[in-house]
């Protein structure tokens, strides 16, 4: 992904200047602010603000009038308890806002989490840019037969050269469709003064979910850590993956103890029903457990195995 003169002219032109300011900053991510990383073949994710700290969150917790304590031990600790224990309204009141460019499919996967404020970029009044996600090689996989939500093996030789072909000639095709019902040019003069041209927000459906689109998307600390550890998993769907990865690195550098702690109970840690904790306790007793006199489903059986490194 390449961003255009303008673009960098306007990044660097916002973090040329300096606003003063009695709100607590965070310089870690002050020095990321509005550098955009990019992602896949034309995506990025940057942060545009945020409100508060790791202080903010300690402050909110204990109701005061400070902004933490002296000494960082105490506030890391009060945040791994907060964590720990799943106590979330104090981490709701540090908020941080992202301009991404993602592919359309990608969008909707991610649209799904309904706790953030969105504006995403609007094909009713402007022409969506030509530009498409085509997948790696290495990300071109067959349906998994295990998981119907995932992928197999990765395609090989004709087959994946086909696939891509195709990708690239459906993309392609839809949008010289989509640009000559639009009728117009990139300032929205008629490019056929004989025809009046379709209206953007009827024009846009001929587009294919690979085509990119752009959004704000500003969201509390909570429920960016809820949507992080779902999307951030190994399980998650690659193509959102990537964003969720980059995200990370933007909470460590902004809320660096609160990143530790949810690295150490959320995305380190697991969950277990209370079935699961009863056959650990059995097998410690020194009990011989198999599956069938374990009280767990086959699927559970194989999910608390993958926990535990194939120890049940």
């Amino acid at each position: 992904m390449t961003l255009t003169p303008e673009q960098n002219a306007e990044i660097e032109l916002a973090r040329a200047e300096q606003t003063p300011t009695l709100r607590a900053t965070v310089p870690a991510l002050e020095a990321l602010l509005y550098q955009a990383t990019p992602l896949l073949d034309h995506g990025f994710v940057r942060v545009i603000d945020y409100m508060g700290d790791d202080a903010a969150v300690v402050q909110a917790a204990r109701v005061s009038y400070g902004r933490g304590t002296k000494r960082v031990q105490e506030d890391r600790g009060l945040i791994k308890y907060l964590m720990r224990h799943r106590h979330s309204t104090p981490f709701e009141m540090c908020e941080i806002k992202y301009h991404v460019k993602l592919p359309i499919f990608v969008a909707r996967q991610w649209i799904r989490h309904r706790t953030a404020n969105v504006n995403e970029y609007s094909a009713r009044y402007s022409i969506l840019d030509r530009e498409f996600y085509i997948p790696a090689p290495e990300q071109l996989a067959a349906q998994s037969l295990s998981n119907r939500q995932g992928r197999g093996d990765v395609l090989q030789g004709q087959e994946a050269a086909q696939v891509l072909d195709l990708l690239r000639e459906d993309a392609d095709r839809c949008y010289r469709n989509y640009a000559w019902m639009l009728n117009e040019d990139e300032n929205g003069e008629a490019v056929d003064e004989e025809r009046q041209g379709l209206a953007r927000e009827l024009a846009r459906m001929n587009l294919t979910l690979n085509t990119y689109t752009q959004w704000y998307w500003k969201i509390d600390l909570h429920n960016l850590l809820h949507f992080l550890s779902l999307r951030a998993d190994a399980h998650a769907q690659y193509e959102i993956r990537v964003y969720a990865e980059a995200m990370l690195e933007t909470v460590k550098a902004w809320v660096p103890l609160t990143y530790e702690a949810f690295a150490d109970y959320r995305l380190g840690g697991a969950h277990l029903s209370a079935a699961m904790l009863a056959l650990i306790r059995r097998r410690l007793a020194g009990e011989t457990v198999d599956q069938a006199s374990s009280g767990l489903s086959k699927r559970e059986w194989q999910e608390l195995s993958a926990i535990l490194d194939g120890q049940v």
